[in-house]
């Protein structure tokens, strides 16, 4: 199997071209700032699982990398949150984006804490 193919990839990157697409509405003084964060944040979570699915032989690497991935995960939307508040986006938006996220976090988190299923070799 190949990491594209995982469900968590796969929501986490529809869901980060839902926000690069998204983001391209906010204010140009936001460019370096709550643009380049949300997108570089929702980035680094498909970045960081491909590397923990690629470190499978190393359970301790596995689980870091994915623990990032999650890190990555719960930072977006803290951004989301910001530009909520800076109303760049509602409240009926937000809220799908989160619910959308979450469910990436449990992908992950089930991942972490089911390693043989994605074929870590685990000590017995």
């Amino acid at each position: 199997m190949r990491f594209q193919d995982l469900i968590a990839y796969k929501k986490g990157f529809n869901l980060s071209m839902k926000l690069f697409h998204l983001s391209k509405s906010f204010p140009k003084e936001e460019k370096y700032s709550l643009t380049d964060q949300i997108r570089r944040n929702s980035r680094s979570v498909c970045a960081n699982l491909a590397e923990a699915y690629r470190k499978r032989n190393y359970p301790k690497s596995y689980a870091y990398k994915l623990t990032d991935s999650d890190a990555e995960n719960s930072e977006t939307q803290v951004w989301l949150e910001f530009a909520l508040e800076c109303n760049y986006i509602d409240k009926t938006i937000i809220d799908e984006l989160v619910s959308e996220s979450n469910e990436v976090g449990k992908l992950l988190n089930y991942m972490i804490l089911n390693p043989e299923k994605f074929g870590v070799k685990t000590e017995n």
